[in-house]
């Protein structure tokens, strides 16, 4: 009997992409490797699309006079710099991770600040948290990276973020990603890592012109 080879290919943007165990694909046909970590299923990488689900473009934004006068859904690189959106992924603004249009790829979603508290308890909670999120090492985290273990293969890297003022900050000392729940009218939730510490935090942000990376779970 012969052995038959199957494999499965997604369409992205009218083009194949095979599928692999363990990876999804965006609708940029960026592919994004997975874990599970307790009951969730978590992107290893920070999103880098450029587009919605429906195929319009997220507007990228490089002028600070724009970014901070924003009404509506944008993206930029750190710095401006094509390599630090493929290396730590694209900052988004609050209004493109609320847009109707979705920015997380079929079948996953930008978590809300109770899927984010469900993943930091199931990992011993705030205090300690943050270690077993952390890339390990320095190669992207500042020297200390303290207590990063990596122990839960999420692999949260210091992409910084786009302040409400237009500035690039913290890269490499800082990872802030938002989740997808409003504090209040000007506000939403996100989370934050840093390299001296094993902690994280949860804090309320500037909705409408502060960039952060964005991470996305499964449905």
């Amino acid at each position: 009997m012969k052995n038959f080879l199957i494999t499965i290919f997604f369409i992205v943007n009218g083009i194949f992409v095979p599928a692999q165990n363990n990876t999804v694909v965006d609708i940029d046909s960026n592919v994004y490797h997975t874990v599970t970590i307790g009951r969730q299923v978590w992107m290893v990488e920070n999103l880098r699309t450029t587009r919605y689900r429906n195929g319009d473009p997220i507007h990228y934004v490089t002028m600070t006079p724009e970014w901070i006068n924003l009404t509506s859904g944008a993206c930029c690189d750190y710095d401006n710099t094509i390599s630090n959106g493929e290396n730590y992924g694209k900052l988004y603004n609050w209004y493109a991770v609320n847009d109707n249009r979705k920015i997380a790829p079929e079948g996953w979603h930008v978590p809300s600040a109770a899927e984010w508290d469900t993943l930091i308890t199931y990992l011993g909670g705030e205090k300690i948290a943050g270690g077993k999120l952390k890339e390990k090492g320095n190669h992207h985290w500042l020297n200390p990276n303290t207590g990063a273990t990596n122990e839960s293969g999420f692999t949260a890297l210091p992409g910084g973020n786009r302040y409400f003022s237009g500035q690039f900050l913290q890269q490499g000392i800082f990872g802030f990603w938002w989740s997808s729940t409003r504090y209040s009218s000007g506000y939403a939730y996100f989370i934050s890592l840093n390299h001296e510490e094993k902690g994280l935090g949860y804090y309320k942000f500037l909705k409408w012109n502060g960039g952060l990376s964005v991470r996305c779970v499964k449905n």
